[in-house]
């Protein structure tokens, strides 16, 4: 195998067996009988269509089932009720942001306590046990699931779908504190049943468990009523209307027409979805499906390769990044910072520009971890290093050093001049606020500052801002000390 290809050798293998399976399936479907592909259309082709439905709706409620629960898993929201819900400005807001950012039709919120509808407009009444139209809260209250789905189709438009989940919220203790819950409309669903209908000739649509048509593809838009009422279907109804979700197919006639329908039950919404297609269409001649069949597989299997090439891609590209970025703060880490100090001593050392470091860590950040936990302390270290990127020039390197200890490379920057950046930063993160992460406390930083002199190694400069940085700690913090030019490295270690 070529040099170049070696790194996606996976994804050549990948591409091998699916263009032989692609290959392989159609062949065997080019010489299969008439009869052979009807067996086929009702075991096979039907229940798959159902399944690739199935799945594009499963994945439409991923997302509004991921934002119910995110919202029911919000500290912010727990907290707010268990306080007693005491500003309900605050949850409206929390609530309209939600519904904004997330391009939803609503978002909302019950409190078992108070039994109120909170939403991001306002609050409406309270919920109430006898009102049908509030059955849901205590359906979602009983259910044994953390979340129920309900679906509103649009009577004028019976494509437009819009997906409601509720999501049950629980304590710390595992007790009900009431439903969180999200409305987003489904469009890529109607999409999908229009594209397999005009690829496959198949018709699909869903039905209620009463057998009333609720969405259907353009070419069902005839069937919008019971499917007890409809010619030739209503022979079957009953049949269709199992309650198993794996799927079963059936057969009836409609104008002098065979029809083959495959039929399973949607646990999720209590709806059961039906393909359908004319047995005559298999007529249509062999080698058109078999060409038909390789121009689809051809088509899957480049996109599924696309696919599956820029993933590895971006993967490798994540790698890399990570490799050299401390995960907590986004700075560079020690090992990157090294790398990049070494060259910069290799540049300042050819043209006689200067070059200089601070290194300064945070003050009592080992008290502020045992006082307000570590994801307190991690939280002040992510802003330090923000502020820190904020606050020297654009040319300087941030890095984490390790612990609560940063370190910041100055190129061509005098002592004088890395004293003054130093005395900035530190301001800066003595003025700034941090109320919001640690209440009770000031966060203030001490700081080493030297310059690297000519011949010096790395670990004699380094050694020189550690021991600044000792003094400055030593004459009481939040304050920078400047190490003194010397005339000779320090001594290499032994």
């Amino acid at each position: 195998m070529p040099s170049f290809l070696q790194p996606y050798r996976a994804i050549v293998w990948i591409a091998i067996l699916l263009l032989g399976a692609v290959f392989g399936t159609t062949a065997a479907g080019y010489f299969a009988s008439r009869s052979a592909l009807q067996h086929d259309l009702a075991d096979r082709q039907l229940p798959l269509i159902g399944d690739h439905v199935e799945s594009v709706l499963q994945a439409e409620l991923r997302r509004p089932a991921a934002i119910a629960s995110m919202m029911a898993n919000d500290s912010f929201v727990r907290d707010w009720l268990l306080n007693g819900e005491s500003d309900p400005d605050s949850i409206v807001r929390y609530l309209a942001e939600v519904r904004q950012q997330q391009g939803a039709v609503t978002a909302f919120l019950v409190s078992e306590r108070s039994r109120k509808y909170y939403y991001a407009d306002g609050t409406l009444k309270g919920i109430q046990e006898n009102d049908p139209q509030d059955s849901w809260f205590f359906r979602a209250r009983d259910a044994q699931v953390p979340s129920i789905v309900d679906v509103d189709v649009d009577s004028e438009n019976i494509n437009a779908v819009t997906v409601f989940v509720h999501h049950r919220m629980l304590d710390r203790d595992g007790a009900f504190l009431g439903v969180t819950g999200i409305g987003l409309k489904v469009e890529t669903l109607g999409e999908l049943i229009e594209n397999i209908q005009r690829r496959f000739g198949s018709r699909i649509y869903f039905v209620d468990a009463q057998g009333t048509v609720v969405l259907a593809g353009s070419t069902m838009r005839q069937l919008h009523g019971s499917l007890h009422k409809a010619p030739g279907i209503s022979d079957i109804a009953s049949q269709l209307l199992h309650k198993d979700s794996k799927p079963a197919w059936f057969e009836y006639r409609r104008d002098g027409r065979r029809i083959l329908v495959s039929s399973r039950f949607l646990p999720t919404l209590g709806w059961h979805l039906l393909v359908e297609q004319d047995a005559g269409a298999l007529a249509v001649p062999v080698r058109r499906t078999f060409l038909l069949n390789l121009a689809i597989g051809l088509g899957i299997t480049a996109l599924t390769l696309s696919l599956v090439l820029l993933t590895v891609r971006r993967h490798r590209q994540q790698l890399d990044r990570m490799a050299g970025s401390d995960v907590l703060t986004g700075l560079l880490n020690r090992q990157a910072f090294d790398l990049v100090f070494y060259h910069a001593r290799l540049d300042a050392e050819r043209s006689g520009r200067p070059l200089s470091g601070i290194l300064f860590d945070i003050d009592f950040l080992k008290q502020i971890n045992e006082a307000h936990g570590y994801q307190a302390g991690d939280e002040v270290l992510r802003k330090v290093a923000q502020l820190a990127r904020s606050t020297v020039r654009e040319s300087d390197v941030p890095a984490r050093w390790g612990g609560e200890e940063f370190i910041v490379l100055l190129k061509d920057c005098s002592l004088e001049q890395a004293a003054s950046v130093a005395e900035k930063l530190r301001e800066a993160i003595d003025l700034h606020d941090f109320s919001s992460i640690v209440p009770d406390r000031h966060i203030t930083i001490s700081l080493g500052v030297a310059q690297h002199e000519a011949l010096q190694t790395g670990w004699a400069f380094f050694s020189r801002l550690d021991e600044a940085l000792s003094k400055a700690k030593g004459n009481g913090r939040n304050r920078l000390q400047v190490a003194p030019a010397i005339n000779d490295a320090a001594p290499e270690p032994a």
